[in-house]
């Protein structure tokens, strides 16, 4: 239980997370439904059929068109969230900068392990049902979404015991998950996504084309953001792909910079083609102030709409 220390689970009691899209679940809920049912909020008419409840008959409509009809509603549901987690290695990296959790800084994977079970807790303190992705080059873990409390332990013992991998093909596990996951749902990603952005952007693409909400929460370190070295480094491969490099970072700080701000426009745009949250997350700043900032928000602009 040490992912979900009290002041996580204080935060997120007093939280809430509604889809956007409509959802399919298996319990009723508070999240909207594409299937037709007895609810609030109407939805249709459609022609009366010979054993149809006749109190769903709308008689103004009858009255004025001698047409029978009766009224259909949008059905309130619960939603199936699958939490994808990247455990390769560039995962692995803290820096100087990084916030910390019961005094240890966190790396961009203990990061996100904090986050992904603060979020599973959240779903299912609600009603909703949350499942657990974890990958590198290939998915490691698969637990399929379930709504018992149950759930939130299995989900726990599977973040605490992923370590960091090798290196990450992010894009092809993407386009599996995207099949693997039954029925429309929410899928939020968490990882820092160094991976080709163009396929990156194609394996969305693909969330989007099974009618699943994706929220995308972009980990990196302030140093990956920045680059602020000085003097000769050593650089370390935390994937295992290519060698150590010694190089001068003030002679490559203008190049790499350019580099990382194309990426991350070009993931930022990818999102707001597909009506997609993202969410930028340095490892800076405190699992608290990011959970607040971003399910905060979410909760203030479902309200306003």
């Amino acid at each position: 239980m040490r992912l979900l220390p009290e002041e996580t689970m204080g935060v997120m009691r007093r939280l809430d997370w509604l889809a956007r899209r409509r959802m399919q679940g298996t319990l009723t809920g508070k999240h909207t439904s594409p299937d037709k049912g007895i609810s609030v909020e109407f939805a249709e008419h459609r022609p009366y059929a010979a054993g149809d409840d006749p109190r769903t008959l709308d008689w103004r409509v009858i009255a004025r068109s001698d047409r029978n009809v009766v009224r259909q509603y949008i059905e309130e549901t619960n939603l199936r969230a699958t939490l994808a987690v990247d455990v390769s290695g560039s995962m692995a990296y803290t820096g100087n900068h990084a916030a910390s959790l019961d005094g240890k800084a966190l790396s961009k994977l203990e990061y996100s392990k904090y986050l992904a079970a603060a979020l599973a807790y959240l779903f299912i303190k609600q009603g909703d049902a949350a499942g657990l992705v974890t990958f590198d080059r290939k998915p490691l873990d698969f637990l399929r979404a379930a709504s018992r409390p149950s759930q939130v332990r299995r989900i726990l013992e599977i973040l605490d015991a992923a370590k960091p991998g090798d290196d990450t093909d992010a894009a092809a596990v993407l386009h599996d998950v995207a099949e693997r996951i039954p029925k429309r749902g929410v899928v939020f990603l968490i990882s820092d996504l160094f991976d080709d952005p163009d396929r990156i952007v194609e394996a969305l693409h693909h969330f989007d084309f099974r009618q699943h909400e994706l929220v995308i929460f972009h980990v990196m370190a302030e140093e990956e953001l920045g680059f602020p070295f000085s003097g000769y480094q050593q650089f370390r491969d935390l994937e295992k792909i290519s060698p150590t490099l010694r190089i001068d970072p003030q002679a490559v700080r203008a190049g790499y910079l350019e580099r990382i701000g194309k990426f991350i426009r070009t993931i930022e745009s990818a999102c707001g083609n597909l009506r997609a949250d993202h969410v930028p997350v340095n490892t800076k700043n405190p699992l608290r102030q990011t959970l607040l900032r971003y399910i905060g928000r979410r909760m203030h602009a479902k309200r306003g709409r």
